[in-house]
């Protein structure tokens, strides 16, 4: 079914953010801008305009949405019980890109939104017109990135325009958003902090916040999925068991441009620098238009229709920021051979990669 969707340009933000609200309020499904990216927002509450959003997307039910907030306090509204090192972390990164999966209170959200499970993901964006948007609309709103399910995350409301027109209710436009991947998402179990997704809190700034009595763990890589999405199971590395995920973004491939992506690793410059460019030359002589993804330092040295300034290997900040925008831009070209560097896997380096695993599915190689 189309929608007619509604724009509110940055400049008229304020005057459209009670409009927006009172969509919200009637159950209808509004993009909105975060600090991470733009996310898809609708009444968490209501199994009608969850399922909006899973149609919206053209997003599997069984992957959960993460639930956002206006003020931390309203978390015990959601949250059957919270113990101290999750009430640390609130204090800590609250509002900010740090997603909590909590036990959830019986009936606070739609089923839909957890995916069935006992938990629930939640979050307070640091994002001021998100938290006005959260607290004028009433709602706690499950908000999951606001693109079409595996394409790059909106960072843009444009890239939200590309996706979803016609499909949602409306658009707010904050302008471009500040991290430019999405928030962490941990569980804690048994006094230890797992990491179930990396994003834009760190491992190091959580165990800053914990300090060495607790134990911050990176959970194990999840496997890139190649059956049918029906027949997928996830392997949930915290529990010790198979089960359905307790976090979204870590079953099924994400973030992929539309041509083939290949993710370089090494740590060897020259030898890391000769294979890419072999590798865009053999693609470019297939009939392949080719991009490179480059590290600032490593810039100079490529030859393809078109090299991306990702930032310095040293500060992966800027790679991060822009990843997103550089992939869709890549679809925007028609560039449909993606060279990507690898980032090494420290700070915000971690998110990093783990985004450009899952836009390359898997097509890993280190040289």
């Amino acid at each position: 079914m189309t929608v007619e969707t509604k724009y509110w340009p940055a400049e008229q933000s304020q005057a459209g953010l009670k409009e927006a609200a009172a969509v919200l309020a009637a159950g209808g499904v509004i993009a909105f801008p975060t600090e991470t990216v733009y996310g898809l927002g609708g009444d968490a509450r209501s199994s009608v305009a969850v399922k909006r959003i899973f149609a919206a997307k053209g997003r599997p039910s069984d992957n959960p949405l993460i639930v956002h907030l206006a003020d931390r306090e309203e978390v015990h509204t959601l949250a059957e019980r919270i113990n101290d090192v999750e009430q640390a972390l609130m204090s800590a990164f609250w509002p900010g890109p740090l997603t909590l999966v909590l036990p959830v209170r019986e009936g606070a959200v739609s089923k839909l939104v957890t995916a069935g499970l006992d938990t629930v993901a939640v979050r307070v964006p640091a994002n001021e017109l998100a938290r006005q948007l959260i607290e004028q609309s009433g709602c706690p709103l499950a908000a999951p990135s606001a693109n079409r399910s595996g394409r790059p995350s909106p960072t843009q409301a444009r890239h939200v325009m590309e996706d979803l027109d016609g499909r949602i209710d409306g658009v707010l436009d904050g302008g471009a958003t500040g991290v430019g991947l999405e928030s962490t998402v941990v569980r804690v179990l048994e006094g230890k902090i797992y990491i179930l997704r990396p994003g834009g809190i760190t491992r190091e700034q959580l165990q800053e916040a914990v300090g060495k009595t607790v134990e911050v763990i990176v959970a194990a890589e999840d496997r890139v999925q190649t059956e049918a999405p029906k027949m997928e199971i996830a392997f949930d590395s915290v529990a010790g068991r198979t089960e359905a995920p307790r976090s979204p973004g870590i079953k099924y491939t994400h973030y992929a441009p539309k041509g083939e992506m290949l993710l370089v690793i090494g740590q060897n410059r020259d030898k890391l620098i000769a294979f890419v460019q072999q590798q865009a030359n053999e693609a470019t002589l297939r009939g392949c238009r080719v991009a490179v993804l480059s590290c600032t330092e490593h810039v100079s040295r490529y030859q393809a229709e078109a090299v991306f300034d990702c930032g310095s290997m040293t500060t992966p900040i800027k790679a991060a920021q822009s990843l997103y925008a550089n992939l869709r831009e890549c679809d925007e070209r028609g560039l449909d051979f993606i060279i990507a560097e690898g980032y090494p896997e420290e700070g915000i380096g971690a998110a990093l990669m783990n985004r450009l695993r899952k836009a390359s599915g898997g097509n890993e190689i280190i040289v």
